[in-house]
């Protein structure tokens, strides 16, 4: 394809409507708009009414008094043209899309399904490990960390002060890390 260089009398011509000038401006730009919207638009009907649409615009503005400083920016003039018609036809589009039965549902993100499997073993696993325990250690820990009883409570409950209670979850600490450790490596491989 040859490419045009315009100028003053070229505008002059196609806006007094010189059949000539008309012929070559709707095939010169019919093709270079045909080839810009074949990589952008998949539709041919799209492409074909983006390309007249363009085209009836540009010969509007031209034949309504719209001047133009500079003639030889004509091509790009044009361009500008034609990437508003296809925004707002892709607009349109959009807008009078139907969603069908085989349009692509994305995946809820915001809910972790495998979570919920995790948590419900790992419970389990902790469940299994205080059950092993000692009464004393097990009684402990479920108070102060499951049932989230202050630690005034659970010592009124157990008949201890402040002070042993804290010697009492220290030991149960531990004899859970013992056991957990053991529980998780036999049974909670592959959930960290």
């Amino acid at each position: 394809m040859t490419f045009y260089g315009f100028d003053a009398d070229y505008l002059q011509r196609l806006t007094q409507g010189d059949p000539y000038v008309e012929h070559h401006f709707t095939v010169y730009f019919g093709e270079l708009l045909t080839i810009k919207l074949r990589h952008r638009l998949r539709s041919p009907q799209l492409i074909e009414d983006v390309r007249q649409e363009t085209l009836f615009r540009v010969i509007r503005a031209i034949r309504s008094g719209t001047r133009f400083e500079h003639p030889e920016r004509f091509g790009a003039y044009v361009n500008t043209v034609c990437d508003n018609v296809r925004h707002e036809v892709g607009r349109r589009e959009d807008r009078q899309r139907q969603i069908t039965d085989d349009d692509w549902d994305p995946a809820d993100d915001r809910i972790d399904l495998d979570l919920e499997i995790v948590t419900a073993e790992r419970k389990r696993l902790i469940r299994k490990t205080l059950d092993e325990l000692p009464a004393r250690d097990r009684d402990v820990l479920t108070l102060l960390f499951l049932d989230e009883q202050p630690p005034d409570q659970v010592c009124e409950r157990l008949g201890v002060d402040r002070e042993y209670l804290r010697v009492l979850v220290h030991r149960a600490k531990n004899r859970f890390r013992s056991k957990s450790g053991e529980a998780f490596s036999a049974g909670g491989r592959g959930h960290g």
